[in-house]
């Protein structure tokens, strides 16, 4: 299943505390063919500053995309077995801790720090923005100052995002880590650091950090469609199932939260319910490339040949054809599965 990540993607310098990004709303999920890439989600802004200097980026519009019904047409998560997993510590997200003293916002060494992570978050290359967030962490973590445990551990954070999408978790996880340790009020670092965890298969551990997120915040639509995740994969199809309904009743247009689920309700027997989400979800999102192939398996495995094919010829990715790829990557629940594998083996039989 899609596991969502986030990163934070405007920085609004005030004589107030930094806000983390508000998690009331879902994130989209931007793919590559490689790598999973991070969510870069909007930071509220602090009202009534006497200085305001807001740093708008670009990538902003991933988020707003995806509440505005958008879509990105591909799904993969990729699992990056590690030999010696070190444990990672459960998490509490403690609120009591969000910073109440204003920061100097005539501090210029803040106003370089916001610079040089605006740098970082418009780079055109992971490894460049992997290498800006080290700048960040190593040139501002030394000094003395109350900005300095947020910003840097936003920095940990989004540095952290940039590894795992480089496949480097093990280091990706020690990053997230250190965010927690200076900002235990932030949901936005174990929210992510679940998302690696559950990449590296360590479900429980996953599953921890997204409960985690929800105690703090339980109205967050990516950290229930990320539990739901982890208990598909662990085979507890019907917590998975009120995991992902609850992410779309607070985000209904939480597109890839309701193709989980439209999964789901197939894989528990509810096939009328499923064929009604898998519909209405094509005549919004025609092109949903993992609905229309879910659809037209569906359909065969209905016995509706005809309609089934129709679907099946509107499909564009390939990789669908990839019984590997859906059963290990996109990782879709057993039955469908098993309904993908019949209809092309009477495929490759017919050709």
């Amino acid at each position: 299943m899609m596991a969502l990540s986030r990163q934070l993607s405007s920085l609004v310098i005030t004589n107030a505390p930094l806000p983390w990004p508000s998690s009331s709303l879902a994130p989209l999920p931007t793919m590559a063919m490689t790598h999973l890439n991070a969510i870069q989600c909007r930071a509220s802004g602090a009202p009534n500053s006497q200085v305001h200097a807001a740093i708008q980026a670009k990538s902003v519009t991933r988020r707003q995309a995806l509440l505005a019904g958008g879509l990105v047409p591909a799904f993969l998560q990729l699992s990056f077995p590690s030999a010696t997993p070190a444990a990672v510590t459960p998490a509490t997200i403690d609120l009591s801790k969000v910073p109440s003293r204003a920061f100097d916002a005539g501090d210029a060494r803040l106003r370089e720090a916001a610079n040089l992570f605006q740098e970082a978050l418009n780079a055109t290359t992971v490894e460049e923005e992997e290498k800006l967030w080290t700048q960040v962490i190593e040139k501002y973590g030394g000094l003395d100052a109350e900005w300095v445990s947020d910003i840097v551990s936003r920095a940990w954070g989004n540095r952290g995002n940039s590894r795992s999408r480089q496949g480097k978790m093990e280091e990706a996880l020690a990053d997230f880590d250190r965010s927690i340790a200076l900002a235990p009020y932030a949901a936005d670092p174990v929210l992510n650091r679940g998302v690696t965890l559950e990449s590296l298969g360590r479900y429980e551990e996953a599953a921890a950090d997204y409960q985690a997120v929800l105690l703090a915040q339980p109205n967050d639509p990516a950290a229930w469609n990320n539990l739901g995740n982890v208990k598909a994969a662990l085979g507890q199809y019907d917590e998975a199932l009120s995991n992902y309904r609850r992410a779309v009743q607070l985000a209904p247009e939480f597109s890839f939260a309701a193709a989980n689920y439209a999964l789901i309700l197939y894989q528990v027997g509810k096939e009328n319910e499923a064929f009604k989400q898998f519909r209405s979800l094509l005549r919004r999102y025609p092109e949903f490339p993992d609905v229309r192939a879910a659809l037209a398996v569906a359909l065969y495995a209905q016995g509706l040949t005809a309609e089934a094919e129709t679907n099946w010829g509107r499909l564009e990715d390939g990789r669908y054809r990839d019984r590997n790829w859906v059963r290990y990557t996109r990782k879709w629940p057993p039955r469908l599965v098993k309904a993908l594998e019949g209809f092309l083996d009477v495929k490759a039989v017919a050709t």
